[in-house]
């Protein structure tokens, strides 16, 4: 299909998306992520990776400080910010590319903000914190808006879905209005369908296959698929499992339409999304 091209406006830059794919690059400052947990707990190691992300070609870098894995324990807002605002603070001002906070809390996300960061990936699309929509409307920054199901405790252990696609579209929508309504600009927003969030693994394969359905929204759209657990239940558990499962979920992603690709192998994915867009001819 052919992407519609949008540019994302952030606070001090704007990334275009569309001609080409852009990539975000995650780094988890937790000890308990399903993938990379515990690897960069030190700012050292944490600082060394983000400029890792960036020479490998990410056009973002998404840093989180807890995990929403299934079975993970939240941690309280204290601790979230001690993971996450030593390693914001001393990139900002480093790094070419913008900084993006993984969080649901506005306590967080203002906080990040003020340290450098330029845009909110928030799991819940507000609903888990209703002050997270001014926090990120006064700075005027991006904000990825996923979709997801229950409470925080409750992601993972939602009933199934009768449509799908239609039930995910009527959320995004409803998460589009409030943030439009509370002010936030359009050309700001980014939408997620959310792939393992509050759903079963045939019912993530089956948003990867209409992913299409999502642009009738008409926001640019972003895929979280890395390493997720469905992969593992269609393909043979093994050491290149994760990768190349990866790779073939975000190659369907971009075909059919995604603008950004949030992943952990970076350099792998880069080269995979420009021979995809090349022959696109994005």
């Amino acid at each position: 299909m052919t992407r519609r091209i949008y540019t994302w406006k952030l606070p001090r830059t704007q990334i275009d998306l569309g001609r080409r794919t852009a990539i975000m690059g995650i780094l988890n400052v937790t000890p308990d992520s399903f993938s990379d947990g515990g690897c960069y707990l030190g700012i050292d190691e944490a600082t060394a990776r983000a400029h890792q992300i960036q020479e490998e070609g990410a056009d973002i870098l998404d840093i989180g400080g807890e995990s929403s894995r299934p079975g993970s324990t939240p941690v309280c807002e204290e601790e979230e910010l001690r993971r996450v605002l030593p390693v914001i603070e001393t990139l900002a001002g480093r790094l070419r590319i913008p900084i993006s906070i993984d969080t649901y809390r506005s306590g967080v996300a203002g906080k990040a903000l003020a340290a450098g960061a330029q845009i909110v990936n928030d799991i819940s699309a507000f609903r888990f914190d209703p002050e997270m929509a001014d926090v990120v409307r006064a700075p005027g920054a991006g904000v990825v808006l996923m979709h997801s199901r229950g409470s925080r405790g409750e992601l993972h252990l939602q009933p199934r879905m009768e449509d799908p696609i239609g039930e995910i579209t009527q959320d995004l929508e409803r998460s589009i209005g409030r943030a439009v309504e509370a002010g936030i600009e359009k050309s700001t927003i980014v939408i997620d369908p959310g792939i393992g969030f509050g759903k079963r693994a045939d019912e993530s394969l089956l948003v990867l296959r209409k992913l299409e359905a999502f642009s009738k929204l008409q926001y640019p759209l972003l895929i979280g698929a890395s390493r997720k657990s469905f992969v593992r239940k269609v393909a043979r558990e093994g050491p290149e499992t994760r990768l190349w499962g990866t790779s073939a979920a975000v190659a369907l992603s971009v075909l059919q339409g995604a603008h950004i690709a949030r992943v952990h192998d970076v350099r792998e994915m880069r080269a995979l999304v420009d021979t995809l867009d090349a022959i696109m001819g994005s």
